[in-house]
């Protein structure tokens, strides 16, 4: 869904501004999951229907929390990838209305900075 702008000539300068439509709401999910290989991930629906992948070493994981993961304000999806003894992971959280195609450009960047050792 985009969401066209409202007035086309709001100027604060005189000039018009440059508007744009913005992608909003959650999308399609596939864009996210066909990502993961059964040969590399773990991928888990629970009794809410809420999906978890996680690779098969246990470095990474991905939730995907359509109705908002519990315990949260809205949280619709979390990726993690834990650290070690000596560097620190990280997490990344993305609201329940963050598209998909958005959540997918984000897992496709730290599935490729991942590498076998």
């Amino acid at each position: 869904m985009t969401v066209a702008p409202v007035s086309p000539e709001f100027s604060t300068t005189g000039k018009a501004l440059r508007l744009r439509e913005w992608q909003l709401g959650p999308g399609e999910p596939t864009l996210v999951m066909d990502q993961f290989s059964a040969d590399d991930f773990h991928l888990v629906v629970d009794d809410r229907a809420d999906v978890h992948v996680n690779s098969k070493d246990g470095r990474f994981y991905l939730g995907w929390f359509p109705l908002g993961r519990p315990g949260t304000d809205g949280e619709g999806w979390k990726i993690a990838v834990p650290g070690t003894a000596t560097v620190r992971g990280y997490s990344i959280s993305f609201d329940v209305e963050t598209p998909a195609a958005v959540v997918a450009a984000a897992v496709a960047h730290v599935l490729e900075t991942s590498h076998r050792v």
